[in-house]
């Protein structure tokens, strides 16, 4: 099932959801495709056993206020609770993370983000530089500068994400620098702490960049990963000389944990 929706969300499915047996996926009518999705699921069809049973063209509506009907707190190691501005209040927590939910990725729902927040939580980020590659909501920065980062960079090439990353960190009362674009925006100083929940292929195309800058003994954390491309991800590391500290896992995916 993780498989299908990684496929689906490579073709720009949005808002992907499983039921039982069943994925069901929506993407803008200009944006879809039949024949590369018959190719596609063809392509793994002894993989996946997965065919398209129906498709249809939906009224459009406000999706943001359809997906806030669903978005509930997030409690992980019941040290860290995700919030939004419409929920009730969580003063027991050590760290409460508002976010406003706007469609963008991050919110602590998705495995991979809980990964990354789990491992983060036993960070010492006092005085460290931070770079969120793929930031989204801005979650992960907004984590590491609670945390007392020194300074906090988020980027990613998605405008809407862009936009709600800046009105999140405000609205948490955190100082983060957010620029929109890939690698190549990556400010050139170095970094004690780098953070990349994006996918395989991005993680493995900017690993380079991430070595470059990141200092020496520096911390490099990564998710997005499945369990069977584990060691592909994780050879295309050690390759650049970095040394796997650790592995978490939850359901399908992992999140890795590398030093310089």
């Amino acid at each position: 099932m993780e498989l299908l929706v990684a496929l689906l969300d490579s073709l720009e499915f949005e808002g992907i959801t499983e039921l039982g047996s069943l994925v069901v996926g929506y993407i803008p009518s200009e944006k879809y495709d039949r024949n590369l999705l018959d190719v596609t699921l063809a392509g793994v069809k002894d993989e996946l056993h997965a065919e398209i049973c129906s498709e249809e063209t939906v009224e459009d509506k406000n999706w943001n206020a359809e997906w806030e009907k669903n978005f509930v707190p997030v409690i992980i190691d019941n040290r860290c609770v995700i919030r939004a501005p419409f929920h009730e209040k969580f003063d027991k927590y050590e760290y409460v993370i508002n976010i406003e939910p706007k469609m963008a990725f991050g919110t602590g729902h998705h495995e991979t983000t809980s990964l990354m927040i789990s491992a983060l939580l036993d960070v010492d980020f006092g005085g460290k530089t931070v770079l969120d590659m793929g930031c989204g909501t801005g979650i992960l920065g907004i984590l590491a500068a609670m945390k007392g980062a020194k300074k906090v960079v988020g980027i990613d090439i998605d405008e809407w994400a862009y936009n709600n990353a800046i009105e999140n960190a405000r609205n948490n009362n955190t100082n983060i620098t957010f620029l929109q674009g890939g690698a190549e925006v990556i400010p050139e100083i170095k970094f004690d702490i780098i953070l990349a929940n994006i996918n395989r292929n991005i993680l493995i195309e900017q690993s380079i960049d991430y070595n470059e800058h990141l200092t020496s003994f520096g911390k490099l954390f990564i998710s997005g990963i499945l369990i069977e491309d584990v060691d592909m991800v994780e050879a295309t590391f050690i390759d650049l000389g970095l040394t796997p500290v650790e592995h978490t896992s939850l359901g399908n995916w992992q999140m890795l944990e590398f030093v310089k």
